[in-house]
C-alpha cells in the first residue's frame, strides 16, 4: 500500500512539475527567439533608412536596376556596410528591389528564396507591412534559421525590401542553457516533492500498519492487543480508538460465552451424577428382562459426562493465556510416549518416534502436552489392531513440528476441511466414542500459545496431525 499511495503522489507531482515547465520551458525558447527577432528588424530598419532617396533607391522605383552615375559612391558604401555586417554577425542580408534584383547583398550571390518562410517574408515586405512570427527554433532544429524583412518605403511607396537570415546556434544554445537551468530547477523540486511525499505517506500510513498488525495478533488468538494512541490523520486516529473499543466488546462477548460453557458444563455435573446414581438404585428394583435398557441408558449418562468433561476442558483451554517459552520439543514428545505407549499395548497398536536429539521451539508445555495428548488419543482410537502409530519431530527454518500418522480410516479431502471443528464426526465414524472435541481442544491449546494444528492423508490410508510451533528468535 505504502508503494501505491507514494506512486500515486509522485506522479500527481510529476504532472504538476510538467504542467507547469514545458509552458516555461516554451515561453523562453520564444522570449529568446522574439529577442533575435526584434533585434534583426531593427537592423533591417536601419538599413532601410539609410537608402538613398535618390540613384539606387529612385531608380529601384522606376524599375531601371542600376543607380544613377552620379550616385555610385553611396551605392559602394551601402554595398561595405553591408559586407561588413554579415563579416561582422554571420548574418545573411541583402537589399532587393521589388523585382528580387539585389541592390547589395552580402554574401553576393544570396538571391530571394524561392518557398519557405524567406519567400513569404519577402512577398508580407512588399505590401508594406514587416515580417512576424517566423517558425519556432528549438535546441533539436539546427537546420532552421530566423529570416526577416523590412520595406523601404519612399513617399508611400514600397521601393525595396531589406531581407535578413540569421543562424540558429546561438539562440539555441541559449535557450537549451535556459532549459538546463529550468530542469536543474525542477529536479530539485522533485526531489523536495518525494522527501515530502515519503513523509506524508509515512505519517498516513503508520496508523494503518499498527492497525494491520493488531488486527493480525488478535486475529491469531492474541486477544490481548490494542492499538496505541499516536499520530496520522484525525480519520485514522478515530478508526483505532474505534478499533479498540470494538477489540474489547468482542474479547467481552467471547469472555461471557467462555464462561457460560464454563459454567454450564460444570453446573451440569452434578445433577447428571445424581441422575446416573438414581439410575442405578432404580436398576437394583427392576425386575429382570430390562437389563439391556438400564446399560443403553448408563451408556448415554456416561457419554453425557464425557461431553460434558470435554466441554469444560475446551472452556479452560480458550481462556488460557500461556507466555510461550523455550521447550524442548523432543524431549516433551518422548515424555509423551511413553506415557501413552501402556494404552497403545493394550490397545495392540505400536508406538514410534523418530526426531532430532534436540528441538527447541517457543511453546507452552503444559498446553502443548495438552494437545499432543488429544492427537495420540485420536489416533490410538481409530488406528486399527496391529498397525503402527508414528510420531516424527522436524526442525525447519521458522518452526519445529510435530507430525502424528495413524493407520486408520483417514478422512476424506471435504472432510480434512472440517477436521477440527468442535463437535464434528465423520458419518463413518459416529460408533467410535468420543464427543468430537479433542482435536478442537488441541487447536486451541496450539493457538493460545502461537502455534497452529495442521492435518494430510497417509497413504494408503490414515491421518497425519501436523502440530507446529514457531521457533525463538536467534
Amino acid at each position: 500500500m505504502r508503494t501505491r499511495l507514494l506512486g500515486i503522489l509522485i506522479a500527481l507531482m510529476l504532472c504538476v512539475l510538467a504542467a507547469l515547465g514545458l509552458p516555461l520551458a516554451a515561453a523562453v525558447a520564444a522570449a529568446e527567439q522574439s529577442r533575435v527577432v526584434v533585434d534583426r528588424l531593427d537592423d533591417a530598419a536601419r538599413f532601410a533608412q539609410d537608402l538613398p532617396t535618390s540613384g539606387a533607391a529612385d531608380s529601384a522605383r522606376k524599375g531601371d536596376p542600376e543607380p544613377a552615375p552620379g550616385d555610385l559612391s553611396r551605392r559602394h558604401a551601402i554595398d561595405a556596410e553591408v559586407r561588413r555586417y554579415h563579416d561582422l554577425y554571420g548574418v545573411r542580408l541583402a537589399i532587393f528591389q521589388r523585382d528580387g534584383l539585389p541592390i547589395a547583398a552580402a554574401p553576393k550571390d544570396w538571391r530571394v528564396p524561392d518557398e519557405g518562410w524567406g519567400s513569404q517574408a519577402f512577398q508580407e515586405a512588399l505590401d508594406g507591412r514587416r515580417s512576424h512570427n517566423p517558425p519556432q527554433v528549438w535546441p533539436w532544429t539546427p537546420d532552421l534559421t530566423i529570416t526577416v524583412a523590412a520595406p523601404v518605403v519612399r513617399d508611400g511607396d514600397v521601393v525595396a525590401v531589406v531581407l535578413s537570415e540569421s543562424p540558429t546556434g546561438a539562440l539555441r544554445t541559449r535557450v537549451l542553457h535556459k532549459w538546463l537551468v529550468i530542469g536543474a530547477g525542477e529536479a530539485a523540486a522533485m526531489i523536495v516533492a518525494v522527501l515530502l511525499a515519503v513523509r506524508l505517506t509515512e505519517w498516513v500510513l503508520r496508523p494503518v500498519r499498527t492497525l494491520d498488525r493488531a488486527t493480525h495478533d488478535i486475529a491469531t488468538g492474541q486477544m490481548a492487543v490494542r492499538v496505541a494512541p499516536g499520530g496520522g490523520p484525525p480519520e485514522l486516529q478515530r478508526l483505532a480508538r474505534s478499533f479498540n473499543e470494538m477489540a474489547d466488546h468482542v474479547v467481552l462477548a467471547m469472555d461471557q460465552q467462555k464462561a457460560f460453557v464454563a459454567d454450564a458444563s460444570h453446573q451440569l455435573r452434578n445433577p447428571l451424577s445424581a441422575l446416573l446414581l438414581r439410575v442405578e438404585v432404580l436398576g437394583l428394583e427392576l425386575p429382570e428382562g430390562h437389563e439391556e435398557e438400564l446399560s443403553g441408558v448408563r451408556e448415554e449418562g456416561v457419554r453425557l459426562a464425557r461431553v460434558l468433561d470435554d466441554l469444560l476442558g475446551l472452556a479452560t483451554a480458550e481462556h488460557a493465556r500461556p507466555e510461550p517459552e523455550r521447550t524442548d520439543l523432543a524431549e516433551l514428545t518422548l515424555a509423551r510416549v511413553d506415557a501413552w505407549r501402556p494404552v497403545a499395548e493394550r490397545r495392540g497398536i505400536g508406538l514410534r518416534w523418530d526426531g532430532p536429539a534436540l528441538a527447541i521451539g517457543m511453546a507452552d508445555p503444559i498446553g502443548f502436552g495438552s494437545a499432543l495428548d488429544a492427537v495420540l488419543d485420536n489416533a490410538l482410537k481409530f488406528g486399527p489392531v496391529g498397525s503402527e502409530v508414528r510420531l516424527r519431530v522436524a526442525v525447519r527454518r521458522d518452526e519445529v513440528s510435530v507430525t502424528v500418522a495413524d493407520a486408520g480410516p483417514g478422512l476424506t479431502e471435504d472432510e480434512l476441511s472440517r477436521a477440527g471443528d468442535r463437535f464434528w464426526r465423520s458419518a463413518r465414524h459416529q460408533n467410535v466414542d468420543g464427543s468430537g472435541l479433542g482435536l478442537s481442544i488441541a487447536r486451541t491449546l496450539l493457538a493460545a500459545g502461537g502455534g497452529s494444528l495442521g492435518f494430510a492423508p497417509v497413504k494408503p490410508t490414515g491421518l497425519a496431525v501436523t502440530l507446529a510451533v514457531p521457533r525463538p528468535e536467534s
